[in-house]
């Protein structure tokens, strides 16, 4: 029982694995395949995105920068070196470019040889030489130069824009400052999401305007450019760094006519954000989902495993009402020679009864040939004699009965040990008359100290009878009513796992079995005898019983020579020696 037990639940979650995990194997496939394909759309729709913001904001600075270089060269064009160097003129055209623009902080006019000689602004740099300054001597060798952002005389950020006026064969430079606050407002105002910022480095990484999560300061330098520049060295405009453990998406792109890179990044985290609810949504969807799957495989499996349950019930009920039917049948079969044992006994109670009638005739008094009344003492010693004779018979008929009754009485299937040495002499007794009657020795050979077995007796006394009866018969085929073997061994041996084990086998020098049959002999309602003569069940039965033992049943035949039918049960675990 605990072994099917086990085999139960093992069907149990076999079904319940069967009906998770391969409906999760599509589900999860699908799941993956749907989560793949809508991450890549969304990574490249991200990208795409912060690349065209990239390229908008791009255009917008270049605009802007070009505007303020048009402006002054607008200037230089309207105006000359002299027009320029009249009172107060500088003053009202650097009040004329600030009403076109708020960028611009302040002008002033500088000779070819970099001598500050007009200015109109906040600072006195009036006079102030920059012979020297990069910005000037750039302005001098290409016409114009946008700077990058430095300290200069006012010691506070700033960057200029500067373009250079040939006349008369001198050349003149007009220079204009723009205003770093506004150009800065103007280049972070970008806004993509909650951490999405825009700012731009130079060349060497130094930072030209201030970065708004405000991690770096106005010519800071940025510590990823290293990076950044060697994933923009390689035409990737678009990539992932992670410079101080967070991961950003970032998206740069070079200026026109400036050595400036204008970077555009977020957190990957907030760019992804539509992506990672949609993970949670899908992750959300998968639990629902396979919860919802193993529940339903879980109540299928239990439903499925009870109506296996009922089936195995309603198995074991026909199989019980089948064990009936062949102990019927077996009844019906021993019919016969259950008769003569018991006639046997009748008829010597019968021939006692005549002697004790006669002898009683030769005690009734007045018989002749007697002297006296005085009973003989050789008749009632006879008497006695037939006395008990009935008696010993009158019991044998008991016994016989007894047995009969206690083989086809209907009784509750229950285990318990049982102890070869006992049980099996006692099956005999039911047929060793019957086998002596049709010349047939039955010999039996049990081993010493045989340990007990877990079985059913009257199930067990089915099988020895089967098997017994079948012997009788295949001998008496054989040999007639002179010459048939029947041995009866058991003994203990130990399987290939070292296990201790019953061995009983029943042995007969009968017609035996012929090969083609070997394959069916435990098969229900096979058999070879005579039509009328067998159910076919007898074996199958016995097959059966000796398996809810948990043991074994097996058979060794030659044709003419016998068979040997072998039955193993496992030891009792708690026999003692």
């Amino acid at each position: 029982m605990g072994k099917l037990k086990q085999n139960r639940q093992w069907l149990k979650r076999a079904i319940f694995l069967n009906m998770t995990f391969f409906p999760m194997i599509p589900f999860i496939i699908a799941l993956g395949i749907s989560f793949y394909f809508f991450s890549s759309a969304l990574d490249k729709s991200t990208q795409a995105s912060l690349e065209r913001i990239l390229t908008d904001h791009r255009k917008m600075i270049e605009s802007f920068l070009l505007e303020r270089k048009s402006d002054l060269e607008l200037i230089t064009r309207a105006y000359t070196f002299e027009d320029i160097m009249a009172e107060g003129a500088i003053g009202t055209i650097c009040h004329s470019l600030q009403k076109r623009s708020p960028a611009f902080v302040d002008l002033g006019l500088f000779d070819e040889t970099g001598k500050h000689l007009k200015y109109s602004g906040s600072f006195a740099l009036a006079g102030k030489s920059y012979t020297q300054e990069p910005w000037f001597q750039n302005t001098m060798l290409r016409g114009f130069y946008i700077s990058d952002i430095f300290l200069g005389y006012r010691n506070i950020p700033h960057f200029v824009v500067a373009v250079r006026r040939t006349e008369n064969n001198q050349n003149w430079v007009l220079r204009a400052t723009i205003d770093t606050v506004f150009f800065d407002s103007m280049v972070s105002g970008v806004r993509i999401g909650k951490t999405g910022e825009a700012y731009i480095l130079n060349h060497e990484g130094v930072a030209q305007t201030a970065r708004r999560s405000g991690d770096i300061a106005l010519l800071d330098k940025d510590p990823a450019f290293g990076w950044m520049n060697q994933q923009f060295s390689s035409s990737q405009q678009t990539f992932q760094l992670s410079p101080k453990g967070q991961p950003f998406l970032y998206a740069v792109s070079k200026l026109a006519n400036k050595s400036w890179y204008l970077v555009v990044r977020q957190e990957k985290h907030d760019a992804y954000r539509a992506l990672y609810s949609a993970v949670l949504i899908c992750v959300v969807i998968a639990i629902l989902g396979l919860t919802a799957l193993v529940a339903l495989a879980y109540i299928t499996s239990g439903t499925i495993s009870r109506r296996i349950d009922r089936l195995d019930e309603e198995k074991e009920q026909l199989g019980s009402q089948l064990i009936r039917a062949v102990q019927l049948a077996e009844i019906g079969e021993m019919a016969a020679g259950f008769a003569h044992e018991i006639n046997n006994p009748l008829q010597i109670i019968k021939s006692e009864y005549a002697l004790i009638k006669i002898l009683m005739e030769e005690l009734y008094p007045g018989k002749e040939g007697k002297e006296d009344n005085s009973p003989d003492p050789q008749t009632l010693n006879d008497i006695r004699e037939s006395v008990d004779q009935i008696h010993k018979q009158v019991e044998r008929c008991h016994e016989i009965t007894s047995a009969i009754l206690k083989f086809g009485r209907k009784k509750e299937v229950k285990h318990t040990t049982l102890d070869p040495s006992t049980v099996i002499p006692e099956i005999l007794k039911l047929v060793e008359n019957s086998a002596r009657t049709s010349g047939v020795e039955i010999t039996t050979q049990i081993e010493e100290n045989i340990p007990s077995f877990m079985g059913d007796p009257g199930r067990f006394q089915q099988v020895m009878l089967n098997l017994v009866n079948n012997a009788i018969h295949a001998v008496t085929s054989q040999h007639g009513a002179n010459g048939g073997k029947i041995e009866i061994n058991a003994a203990q041996i130990r399987n290939n796992e070292g296990q201790a084990m019953v061995d009983i086998q029943v042995k007969d020098n009968g017609c035996g079995i012929a090969p083609e049959h070997m394959d069916k002999i435990f098969s229900p309602f096979f058999t070879t005898k005579a039509v009328g003569r067998g159910t076919g069940l007898g074996l199958s039965v016995c097959f059966g019983i000796i398996e809810s033992f948990g043991g074994t049943m097996s058979v060794d035949s030659r044709p003419g020579e016998g068979t040997v039918f072998s039955i193993q049960l496992a030891a009792h675990e708690n026999q003692s020696s």
